[in-house]
């Protein structure tokens, strides 16, 4: 353990040149500032299949993409509430992901639980993006903080709260962490892959599952999802 790395800790604009980009490690701790957009499948099928024209200037005015609902509101004189910022689950709107980078430009992703690192490599690394991750669960009001303000909020009539398209102004935001590379390496995949190779030891010694039930199994390797 002595020559496990320790994580960076990093700030970076919401509008990263390909450089620093390049000089981020999987593991790393990011943490943003500038603008950053909200956007999940309600934009992207409204700007992509419908044809719509985004209303901000991408990527020169953000080129970061959050998906996350945030627990806001827009008051009668027209200002906004924001507390928590949770991220959502990303691989639900991976099917968008590749017309989105192309068109908008994105440079980062955030979201929760990530992708595949054949969904890194077929749609992020053509198009020069990475992925970040939320850290853990609990953090919408920690993620808020860093929130400075709202500059905007995009088609909140035509899609509700949840799906509009927010624009946050950020300091600070985070902790984030490097979940994809340039390369289209997966952080998960591979911590998955090194917890499995030594995985049997762990249960070294135990007896063997008794009660049989449907998709038990006494490879601890398996996983059943249903």
């Amino acid at each position: 353990m002595g020559n496990a790395r320790q994580p960076r800790k990093i700030r970076l604009s919401t509008t990263p040149t390909p450089e620093a980009l390049a000089e981020l490690r999987l593991g790393d701790i990011v943490y943003l500032d500038g603008l950053m957009y909200t956007a999940r499948e309600g934009v992207y099928q409204r700007a992509l299949e419908g044809q719509a024209n985004i209303p901000m200037e991408l990527p020169s005015q953000s080129a970061t993409n959050f998906h996350c609902s945030p627990a806001a509101r827009i008051n009668a004189d027209g200002s906004y509430t924001m507390g928590a910022v949770t991220a959502t689950a990303s691989f639900r709107f991976a099917k968008w992901l590749p017309e989105w980078l192309a068109k908008s430009g994105a440079k980062i992703v955030i979201g929760k639980g990530g992708m595949t690192s054949r969904d890194y490599k077929d749609y992020f690394v053509p198009n020069g993006a990475l992925y970040l991750s939320t850290v853990g669960y609990g953090t919408g009001a920690l993620l808020g903080r860093g929130v400075k303000s709202v500059e905007a909020v995009h088609w909140h009539e035509e899609l509700g709260l949840a799906q509009a398209m927010w624009v946050l102004k950020c300091n600070n935001m985070g902790p984030f962490i490097v979940a994809s590379d340039m390369a289209g390496n997966c952080l998960f995949e591979r911590e998955n892959e090194r917890i499995s190779a030594n995985l049997h030891k762990v249960y070294e010694g135990t007896k063997p599952a008794t009660l049989k039930r449907f998709g038990e199994t006494d490879d601890k390797s398996e996983e059943l999802i249903g």
